[in-house]
């Protein structure tokens, strides 16, 4: 099973169309993490068949939790913008709310720049950003393959 990941777009509503085009055909759930909550509500009326979970960021109405524990497919995810965590100084807060949780996955959005590490027994990943990266790399997103064996993920540029 597909999952795919993506953070701030700041209403960059291409953006967010374009994660939602590239992967319509291979994947139902999508993670949204924060900082583009409006064109996240316009996606989901085009993609009414989709599964989207989502979380608020710092930039968004607090219209949904900021963080969140979601289970997909027997997998336990803590995935959250990161604002509240102080993600941008450290990942010691993110890893410990995730293991508090009994994830196995530690999602965050926030920083605008892409990070990919299995440490401390958790998967933590930031999609970096799809519309606005802070990184000097491409606007991008990530994939989560989930299978009863195997977690591996993956960085996508968009453009």
């Amino acid at each position: 099973m597909r999952i795919i990941v993506f953070s701030d777009t700041h209403g960059n509503v291409a953006a967010a169309k374009q994660v939602f085009e590239i992967n319509k055909n291979t994947c139902d759930h999508f993670i949204f993490l924060g900082d583009g909550l409006k064109e996240l509500a316009l996606m989901k009326e085009l993609y009414p068949d989709k599964k989207v979970y989502c979380v608020s960021g710092n930039c968004d109405a607090p219209t949904c939790y900021s963080s969140d524990v979601i289970e997909i497919f027997k997998t336990k995810i803590f995935m959250t913008h990161g604002h509240y965590l102080n993600v941008k100084e450290s990942h010691d807060t993110l890893i410990q709310r995730a293991k508090e949780e009994n994830a196995v996955m530690a999602l965050y959005g926030h920083t605008h720049c892409r990070y990919y590490k299995y440490e401390h027994g958790l998967h933590i990943l930031n999609p970096g950003s799809a519309s606005q990266p802070k990184d000097g790399l491409p606007q991008s997103y990530a994939f989560i393959d989930l299978t009863p064996y195997n977690i591996s993920c993956a960085l996508v540029d968009l453009e």
